[in-house]
């Protein structure tokens, strides 16, 4: 074993763990580290983005789609900063992340040197865990147990801070992954008797519901999911980061939870006896008001994550465990059943949403194109095949009810922080993630403004994401809340944007700008077919709202169908 500097100890780190992609961006605090890179570059692919939040999102959009952990570098000060946004994000969505982020000298710590700040007491309350670095004999021991938090139990991100000094100095390289953490339990033992109770009350249920959430995805519980509902017969219904966990198309899946969702499950949540939370954690956009959600329901409450259980609904039968475990464990107990006459109430419930919701957005007469009826044939001319990345606001509620996801892991999306910026970043390390699957990006014309420097990333690498933009001159959904709920007091929410085809020409992504419906279908198809980057900017109406709609704070029940 030879003395190699810090800096090129934690390269080799990320080699042993099996890293294959950084998305980042240089400066001085990290600038050893980026030397070290330079020979390997052979071994690791890295990503230069245009800004540090671009780098973080991109990482999240790479994980989310290959099941790794996403890697970041930034510098001090406001590199490492920049990165609190996306921190955030991940932390509330469970994405695995390790950021790392150069510091100042050790013996300059404190001193508010140029470029100094206190990324660690900033990061957190925003990671899973955090750590700094001052000493090169650390790096190895560190970056093991970094990988190894981020991605065990419930994933989150992980952000290691490195002095310039233990970057620089030497150290002798004998790498060993981390296996485990003196009192860290990240995979609690499964509660036999708890899955009993379970099994009990699902064998006298009547009307149960099964909520899926992200942890299926995260625990890739796809099939026993399927095994699951089809041996019952419980009706699925899907929070916003659960989309794409069954084919939308399954006889038993009825529909997307939440204040934008689809009628029949919001509505139905109230009539259900059982109610099965698989891997999600109860979001206010999905209960509305607490008080008033699931009145008639026993709650079984599967999640790996003991914070989580209790903390906004009270359950009755509380799994602390995987969600894959949990559900293995299940099926071999529960019996055969059928519960044909419950489904049929949520089709009742998905024809009245027809004629009352989605007739008139995919097929109504108004002469200027609506977000639902881009989406919808987007859906169609995929087959639904493809990977979604949507931002935030009215887009991405309809990207998330008409887009019909047939493959896991295709819906990326900020959930919990809502953060707008997100898409367009997140799309492109979804398609580094994922290669061979086609990633469409789906964003309001602000949400690609925070972020719109990334198209210079997209080109220089020749990332062949589609970029789908629904510009409607506005903020849209906080427009919509000023029309339904501040007497159409617009205030500061109406957009003058720039020509986003001039600034697609710039970066040199071939574009197309499409306003007529009659063209709907063959622009489409060209945008879908092109072989890498392309920009569409599809003008649709002005002032269209999403519907259905659980106003803020209100019961499920009452759902706004206009």
């Amino acid at each position: 074993m030879k003395n190699i500097q810090g800096s090129e100890a934690l390269i080799k780190c990320l080699v042993e763990e099996g890293v294959n992609t950084i998305f980042g961006y240089p400066g001085g605090a990290i600038m050893p580290i980026y030397d070290s890179l330079y020979s390997y570059m052979d071994k690791l692919n890295h990503i230069l983005s245009r800004h540090e939040q671009g780098a973080i999102h991109a990482a999240q959009g790479y994980s989310r789609v290959s099941g790794k952990v996403g890697v970041c570098f930034a510098t001090s000060g406001p590199g490492a900063t920049n990165l609190i946004t996306g921190l955030a994000d991940a932390q509330i969505d469970s994405t695995p992340l390790v950021c790392i982020t150069g510091q100042v000298p050790s013996q300059l710590l404190g001193t508010d040197a140029f470029q100094e700040s206190d990324v660690i007491g900033i990061s957190m309350p925003v990671t899973k865990w955090n750590y700094q670095i001052t000493n090169s004999e650390e790096i190895q021991s560190v970056i093991a147990k970094a990988f190894y938090v981020a991605k065990s139990g419930r994933p989150g991100p992980v952000l290691i801070d490195i002095t310039k000094d233990a970057q620089f100095s030497k150290v002798k390289f004998n790498y060993k992954k981390c296996e485990k953490i003196r009192s860290y339990h990240p995979y609690p033992i499964i509660d036999n008797k708890k899955i009993n109770e379970a099994v009990k009350l699902i064998k006298y249920s009547k009307k149960p519901l099964i909520l899926v959430g992200q942890g299926v995805l995260l625990s890739n519980a796809e099939k026993e999911l399927l095994k699951f509902t089809e041996k019952t017969g419980i009706p699925v219904a899907s929070t916003l980061l659960g989309l794409s966990a069954i084919n939308c198309d399954h006889k038993n899946y009825v529909g997307y939870l939440g204040m934008h969702g689809n009628y029949g499950p919001n509505i139905k949540t109230n009539e259900a006896d059982l109610i099965i939370a698989i891997g999600m954690r109860f979001d206010d956009r999905v209960t509305g008001d607490t008080t008033k959600y699931a009145v008639n329901a026993k709650i079984i409450h599967i999640e790996i994550d003991p914070s989580e259980i209790d903390k906004i609904i009270k359950t009755d039968v509380a799994i602390n465990a995987d969600a894959k475990e949990a559900l293995i464990h299940l099926i071999s107990l529960v019996d055969k059943m059928n519960f044909n006459e419950w489904i049929s109430e949520f089709r009742i419930c998905d024809n009245i949403e027809y004629d009352k919701v989605i007739k008139k957005e995919i097929y109504g007469g108004n002469s200027k194109l609506s977000m639902a009826e881009v989406v919808y044939k987007l859906s169609e001319l995929t087959e639904g095949k493809s990977i979604i990345v949507t931002d935030v606001g009215q887009h991405q509620m309809v990207a998330s009810r008409y887009y019909k996801f047939k493959k896991p892991n295709s819906n990326i999306t900020s959930g919990g922080l809502g953060t707008m910026g997100f898409a367009l970043p997140a799309s492109m390390g979804a398609k580094i993630g994922n290669e061979k699957r086609e990633v469409i990006a789906i964003i309001g014309d602000g949400g690609i403004q925070m972020t719109i420097q990334e198209l210079a990333t997209i080109s220089q690498y020749k990332i062949g994401v589609k970029i789908l933009i629904l510009n409607n001159n506005f903020l849209g959904m906080v427009r919509q809340w000023q029309e339904l709920f501040f007497d159409n007091r617009y205030s500061f929410t109406e957009m003058v944007n720039p020509d986003f085809n001039k600034i697609s020409d710039g970066y040199g992504i071939k574009n197309k700008i499409l306003e007529k419906k009659e063209n709907l279908n063959k622009v489409l198809e060209e945008f879908i077919n092109f072989d890498g980057p392309y920009l569409l900017n599809v003008i649709v109406e002005k002032e269209g709202n999403v519907f259905p709609m659980v106003p803020s704070g209100e019961s499920v029940s009452n759902i706004r169908l206009e």
